[in-house]
């Protein structure tokens, strides 16, 4: 049986969702390391100890294991504030795990690539690395640019046996920030959950737009609000239609107004407070309720890597209404499974939503492409096999080298 390391230092797989930090990548980590598990493989996943109430080790699949380390903090540290820990990180990594033992280490996030050049150089392991997030596409999404953050990324790159990047866009960005790097494109597969026949909610009222993601300016919540505000103004538009709005943390909203605690949100939410609802974190059986009884989940992000809400709403047979920006653009395909709009253009997406609000027979064949599509391009079943292909791949390259 064929070992692998994965190395996620804020991601923790089996963090509870809705937990600080349990986001994306933490999903990605788990389902891949499930079918991998699934195949046969043994999967050993090295991670930050943030939750004190977990264990150091815990099972998953058949012959899988998360491995927690303290790396000098034991409890919650933000990914931020984590530079400083990955020294400690690797010192007890190499002292609690068989380093040697593993045919491949995976790392995921540039801070664990790091951990993954210093294996590369003192075990001789070959290290493929996922990105999940780029400084260069956070400077795209924020202005801000990282520029440590971005030194780092670029000897991981460099360094890396082979990169895989979730979309073609991901790809060009990391050629960009290093040339010289072995890339290969592999989409993000959606949990099986969102793949299975939907609940029949026909019973209520599903006059709804969705929204799925944290309570941000860069995830575009303002622009949507605004785009909202336009829509229900319009008189062929039901008075019985709302937005619904999952995500933050619990703390964020307010459990005597079920409304937003954020002081600018509450400002741009005035006059229409009886029209959208706040319902905070929620898991994956409620998301998959939400994203396929909606009229469309929206997402206008300033910049998404990829795009994970857009994936599985498309999954469970909802349109998508995104920005055109970053791995949206081909998570989403315009005028078939979704619309892109521009980012940071409210008027737009009021437009976009009122589409596919009044012109149901779009909305129906939206419904059946984005089912169709997902199914095939983001379905585990299919990625692991290419996944598994790109690590004998590597092997082959290291071998040669």
């Amino acid at each position: 049986m064929k070992k692998i390391l994965f190395i996620s230092e804020h991601g923790d797989p089996l963090a509870p969702l809705g937990s600080r930090q349990a986001g994306g990548q933490n999903n990605y980590v788990k389902q891949l390391a499930l079918e991998l598990d699934s195949l046969g493989y043994a999967v050993d996943i090295a991670t930050h100890w943030c939750n004190t109430s977990a264990p150091q080790i815990e099972k998953i699949g058949q012959h899988s294991y998360v491995h927690r380390f303290d790396a000098g903090v034991h409890g919650y540290v933000d990914k931020n504030e984590m530079r400083s820990l990955m020294g400690t990180f690797y010192k007890e990594i190499v002292e609690a795990l068989p380093i040697s033992s593993y045919a491949i280490i995976h790392t995921h996030y540039w801070m664990s690539g790091l951990v993954g050049c210093e294996l590369k150089k003192n075990y001789g392991i070959p290290f493929i690395h996922t990105n999940h997030s780029l400084a260069l596409a956070k400077k795209e999404g924020s202005g801000e640019l990282d520029r440590f953050r971005l030194a780092c990324e670029r000897q991981v790159l460099i360094e890396a046996d082979t990169v895989l990047a979730t979309t073609k866009q991901e790809k060009e960005l990391i050629e960009r920030c290093a040339p010289k790097s072995r890339v290969e494109v592999i989409p993000i597969g959606v949990a099986p959950i969102y793949l299975t026949k939907s609940i029949d909610v026909s019973h209520v009222n599903t006059n709804y737009y969705f929204y799925a993601g944290r309570l941000v300016k860069t995830k575009g919540i303002f622009e949507l609000i605004a785009a909202f505000k336009e829509v229900i103004t319009k008189p062929d538009v039901p008075k019985d239609v709302l937005l619904i709005v999952a995500g933050g943390t619990k703390a964020s909203i307010n459990p005597k107004t079920q409304l937003p605690r954020n002081r600018k949100i509450l400002k741009a939410l005035q006059g229409i407070e009886d029209r959208v609802l706040f319902i905070g974190p929620q898991n994956a059986k409620q998301l998959k309720v939400l994203y396929a009884n909606a009229i469309a989940t929206i997402m206008p992000s300033y910049y998404e890597s990829f795009g994970m809400v857009a994936a599985e709403a498309q999954a469970t047979g909802c349109p998508v209404i995104a920005t055109n920006v970053g791995g949206l653009q081909e998570v989403v395909v315009d005028n078939r499974t979704g619309i892109h709009v521009p980012k940071a253009s409210p008027k737009a997406l009021a437009s976009a939503m009122r589409e596919l609000l009044v012109k149901k027979t779009t909305r129906l064949m939206m419904k059946k492409q984005a089912k169709k599509r997902a199914m095939t391009t983001f379905n585990w079943k299919e990625i692991v096999t290419d996944i598994t292909a790109l690590y004998k791949r590597s092997l082959t390259y290291v071998s040669k080298s």
